[in-house]
């Protein structure tokens, strides 16, 4: 895990990978949890028996957005900031689902730091170029900007 100090050490850190995540199975319970929580619960998610019948997938797939979720617990794998005052969830500039999840498979986080912008103030926004990939798989689940402004 990558941890950064100040704005200087995060604006040196362009262009570098600033971590990679523990691997995290994606169980069917979790699936269905968010399911539930969302209200989207086609059956490609929440019926194993029919999507391994009937999916092109050969079974049930997590949520593209289930995967973009957990993007916050997984980058806090990646990498932290001290000594900052607080850090914000600011967006993101592009998400693209690439490849469906498996329910089973494991998936983990790279982060690239992509661009760190100096703000007013003494904040950094950070641009950074997110990949979950699947284990085992040649193409990655998800990949996104994700944009956080870091308050020092």
């Amino acid at each position: 895990m990558r941890t950064f100090t100040s704005a200087d050490d995060i604006v040196s850190a362009l262009g570098e990978t600033i971590g990679t995540s523990d691997w995290l199975e994606i169980t069917q319970e979790r699936v269905n949890q968010f399911a539930d929580a969302t209200g989207d619960h086609q059956w490609i998610h929440v019926d194993p028996e029919r999507a391994a019948k009937e999916s092109p997938f050969g079974g049930p797939v997590a949520h593209g957005y289930l995967t973009l979720s957990l993007l916050p617990a997984l980058s806090w794998q990646t990498y932290t900031v001290e000594n900052s005052t607080m850090g914000v969830n600011y967006g993101s500039n592009k998400v693209r689902f690439v490849n469906p999840v498996l329910v089973g498979s494991r998936v983990r986080l790279t982060a690239v730091l992509a661009a760190a912008d100096r703000l007013d103030g003494g904040a950094v926004q950070m641009t950074v170029d997110s990949t979950i990939e699947i284990e085992g798989a040649t193409k990655p689940a998800l990949v996104a900007q994700v944009i956080s402004r870091v308050y020092f």
